[in-house]
């Protein structure tokens, strides 16, 4: 039996053609790059370390998934960084804010129990269940905690989409990319991060709804309340 035969992609055979055809790449590539330039510019003073982080009230971590119940590697350093400026009274309260929309799957309730064992009093956490991505953590921190400022804690290749979507949503931002092995997760989320920018300028320009928004909760306010 014979297999039908694969045709190939034909090139256009005259200069003006392959011309063309170069141009329409490097147009293709540029617009693809515009997203991550856009975040870039208006990320380029609000990042920050541990060390030099500008006092703040509030700390926002976002969740970085969950192995066994238990904060993933990448998200236990978020948390680390969380929990070291609250011991420098750098910070007031931490926002945890990430995926609990279903019962066997809560990553704000096991970032609260990790921060506590590092030293940060659970009447100084708030959790948010219902950041199932950035732009609706970022959306959700402002309309639904009334956040106004936050430091925000990620890693390197995700902290300038959250500053960007943050600024965006009207929560003045200072972002903390915290250190990560170079292994195989952290280039795919470089990788993701040039699709995920695309999707981030979109949120800003079209500016949705979180997929869950609900009632205003003063969560933030009675802990910084608490410790006055």
């Amino acid at each position: 039996m014979r297999l039908p035969r694969v045709r190939r992609p034909r090139l256009p055979r005259t200069r003006a053609g392959r011309r063309r055809l170069v141009q329409a790449v490097m147009a293709g590539c540029v617009l693809a790059l515009l997203p991550s330039t856009w975040m870039y510019v208006v990320t380029g003073d609000r990042l920050r370390t541990t060390a030099d982080v500008p006092r703040t009230e509030v700390a926002v971590v976002f969740g970085a998934g969950l192995w066994d119940g238990e904060p993933s590697p990448y998200l236990a350093h978020r948390l680390d960084a969380a929990a070291k400026l609250y011991r420098e009274n750098r910070i007031e309260v931490v926002l945890v804010t990430g995926d609990n929309s279903r019962e066997d799957y809560d990553e704000p309730d096991a970032m609260r129990a990790y921060l506590t064992r590092h030293g940060v009093p659970d009447t100084r956490i708030v959790s948010d269940y219902a950041g199932f991505d950035t732009w609706d953590s970022c959306v959700r921190a402002r309309k639904i905690f009334g956040v106004h400022q936050a430091v925000l804690i990620s890693q390197g290749f995700h902290i300038r989409r959250a500053v960007a979507l943050c600024q965006a949503a009207g929560v003045t931002s200072y972002g903390i990319g915290v250190d990560a092995r170079h292994d195989a997760t952290w280039y795919y989320g470089g990788t993701r991060e040039i699709f995920a920018a695309a999707k981030a300028a979109l949120d800003v320009a079209v500016r949705p709804d979180p997929r869950f928004l609900g009632p205003k909760e003063t969560g933030v306010r009675d802990a910084l309340a608490s410790g006055r």
